[in-house]
């Protein structure tokens, strides 16, 4: 209990405090035995030294990139350790809480908004590190996915907290100004080098979707032979990864599909909520309605199929909370379909008129994060990491 409640207490001071504490605390090395016997300096030494395990195995690589930043004036031997390249892949494996949004206005520079300024941010949040000028499209799990403006608008693929990118080869198909693009990466402990997929649904000439996909392990991009017919329009920004599967929203109401293990694509009847996202390893939907925030859970992809007067659903309701936000006026009656920012993990981040709003689903907490403007038209959830491209 005592080594639960001191690494609580180091998590706390790192994204909320000054670190004034922790410098005390390891500033005791300084002074060990000064003024003890060698038996009370030599359990001191053991008890400091299973501290510093304690702290390196059950905090450090859970903490976001910014904190890890401050964290490297605590000690030496701490600034050691974040240094290395097998810490930078721990954290990015054991990271994954959302930190903020990078968001863009039309042809605009790209900025960041923190959900918490003390612990996340990154050192250039205009992305001038890149080549060229970018539009931002997508994320997943700390690596972010840019698109260029010049020549044939090339895909970067970029961390912002390190300033490493890689530019992607030419595709074979046109995408289009506003392409359906899913960045899809999973941590693994075993790749201490980013594996990645960028998949993306173009507008085929035989009047329907077709799929390309880029794999960093090959290096290049391949059009999947699948094929979906029908006049359907998938909404780009909408794409989320769950479990091998990528799905959209659609301009008709229904999700769109597209399995990656054996790429075949299919629809999947919505609730009314357009908003996506992966809680849990499953699927969700998440939408405002007048006061409501209603959160789903597909429970059967497959329930249409099923005998007539089947009890199975295909969406089970997890969530019905009741907006209560100390400012009256950001209720009106109904709120459009783009509310709903972000929905992963525990958390939900709505945008009202100029605040993000995030909602907790385990401690039930709703939190205020302002935004300087309300004009941005695009604004992409990003995981604070330091994960290796």
């Amino acid at each position: 209990m005592t080594d639960l409640l001191c690494v609580c207490l180091i998590k706390f001071e790192v994204l909320y405090g000054s670190l004034s504490g922790l410098k005390f605390l390891f500033a005791g090395k300084m002074d060990r035995g000064k003024k003890s016997s060698k038996l009370l300096a030599n359990k001191n030494s053991k008890n400091h030294m299973d501290l510093q395990d304690i702290i390196r195995e059950s905090a450090l690589p859970f903490l976001p990139a910014k904190s890890l930043h401050r964290c490297t004036g605590v000690c030496r031997e701490w600034k050691l350790q974040i240094s290395t390249p097998f810490f930078a892949h721990n954290q990015s494996y054991s990271f994954r809480d959302v930190s903020g949004f990078f968001c863009q206005s039309p042809s605009g520079t790209p900025s960041f908004v923190s959900l918490n300024r003390m612990a996340y941010g990154v050192p250039d949040p205009s992305l001038k590190f890149l080549p060229e000028p970018v539009d931002i499209r997508c994320s997943s799990n700390g690596l972010l996915c840019c698109q260029g403006r010049t020549g044939y608008q090339a895909y970067y693929i970029c961390n912002p907290v390190t300033q490493k990118w890689k530019k992607l080869p030419e595709p074979t198909a046109n995408h289009g100004t506003d392409p359906a693009v899913v960045l899809v990466f999973e941590p693994s402990l075993l790749n201490f080098v980013a594996e990645y997929k960028l998949v993306v649904a173009f507008a085929s000439d035989l009047d329907g979707f077709e799929f390309e996909i880029y794999s960093s392990t090959d290096g290049f991009w391949r059009i999947s032979a699948e094929i979906s017919f029908g006049k359907m329009k998938l909404l780009p920004r909408t794409g989320v990864h769950v479990n091998g599967v990528v799905y959209w929203s659609s301009s008709m109401g229904r999700i769109f599909s597209f399995d990656l293990s054996c790429e075949r694509s299919t629809f999947i009847y919505n609730n009314g909520c357009s908003s996506l996202g992966a809680v849990n390893g499953k699927l969700h939907t998440a939408c405002v309605q007048g006061s409501k925030l209603s959160v789903n859970e597909l429970s059967n992809a497959y329930a249409n199929t099923m005998q007539m007067n089947s009890s199975t659903k295909t969406w089970q309701a997890k969530h019905a909370v009741t907006l209560n936000f100390p400012v009256p006026d950001l209720y009106p009656r109904s709120y459009d379909k783009e509310t709903v920012l972000f929905l992963g993990g525990d958390m939900v981040v709505m945008r009202f008129e100029k605040k993000l709003i995030s909602y907790n689903m385990k401690t039930k907490e709703f939190t205020e994060v302002f935004t300087e403007e309300d004009t941005y038209s695009r604004m992409v959830p990003y995981v604070n990491s330091l994960v290796e491209i």
